[in-house]
């Protein structure tokens, strides 16, 4: 994996799935993030080869869902990102996968209180000894990249502090979020914190924050001097962002994400959460697009709704 001037799909809970980041590739992304999956479920889970649709599936034993699907086609450029507190478990759910996927990412920045109250996600920002031992661990047994996402500390000389400390157990990028844990997603990105982390470290630093459209990636690249950058709500709403001819209508964006929802099997709760999040921006759940996609039960629901029975 080479982290350097690369356009990214950010990790996204319930919407990071095969179909979006199939989607994202085809109109441009280089590197495409699944969503965070904590390392409790993993170890519950066993590795499936799926002859007919020609994946690999991660299925949870008890109840045989799919917790996480991906293809040949994505292999060289899929990131698989591990919720975790403890460095053994880390490993265990790593190692479940690691054939599979071309890096394994630790999530060091989601705020949810989910997360935190568990010691993951930005709750292990206050725990160094933690991180260290997380990522020196994966680092000793793996044979893919390791890297993590983190978010601004309450000063950037902390962030800075931290970044460094990351850096020295080797991972091969890190993923920085311009905003801080109770920061809300309108607040403004802090480019130059970022700016700061990436003077700080001699690591590919990836930019993350308010890229809404495709001259975003460059405006970010000069303001924080990043190696790559990261998008997250901007592909949510339309996922040819990463297209430098222009973003595409966002009707035929929904259209063609549903088709391969269906061509790939996609968990239907996972394609309604993420029709209704394009939805929602656009327009509105209360019209009848939004009701007849809150109502679908199923995918043929859904195909009949957008007319892609074929």
């Amino acid at each position: 994996m080479d982290y350097h001037n690369k356009l990214v799909l950010a990790p996204m809970v319930r919407v990071g799935t095969l179909p979006l980041r199939l989607l994202a590739a085809e109109y441009g992304a280089d590197i495409t993030y699944g969503e965070e999956i904590i390392d409790h479920k993993l170890i519950k889970c066993d590795r499936v080869v799926n002859d007919y649709l020609g994946t690999t599936d991660i299925v949870e034993r008890e109840t045989g869902s799919v917790v996480f699907r991906t293809c040949p086609e994505e292999k060289d450029r899929v990131v698989f990102q591990i919720g975790t507190c403890d460095a053994v478990r880390a490993l265990e759910a790593a190692k479940l996968v690691c054939n599979d996927v071309a890096a394994i990412d630790i999530n060091m920045g989601c705020p949810r209180s989910f997360s935190i109250s568990g010691g993951m996600g930005a709750a292990l920002l206050s725990k160094p000894e933690t991180i260290h031992d997380i990522l020196t661990t994966l680092k000793r047994n793996l044979n893919i990249p390791v890297t993590c996402k983190i978010r601004l500390l309450k000063t950037l000389n902390d962030t800075t502090e931290l970044a460094r400390r990351i850096e020295k157990t080797g991972v091969s990028a890190l993923g920085v979020h311009g905003r801080r844990v109770h920061d809300r997603p309108r607040d403004p990105a802090k480019w130059n914190e970022i700016a700061g982390v990436v003077a700080a470290v001699s690591i590919p630093v990836i930019a993350n924050g308010d890229i809404f459209n495709y001259e975003d990636f460059q405006r970010i690249k000069l303001a924080t001097g990043a190696a790559s950058v990261m998008v997250a709500r901007g592909a949510l709403w339309n996922a040819s962002i990463f297209s430098s001819h222009g973003k595409l209508p966002w009707e035929e964006v929904k259209k063609e994400y549903l088709r391969k929802s269906i061509l790939w099997d996609n968990d239907v709760k996972s394609t309604k959460h993420t029709l209704k999040e394009m939805i929602m921006h656009h327009s509105c759940l209360g019209l009848p697009e939004g009701k007849a996609v809150i109502k679908s039960e199923n995918l043929e629901h859904l195909a009949n709704l957008y007319e892609e029975e074929e």
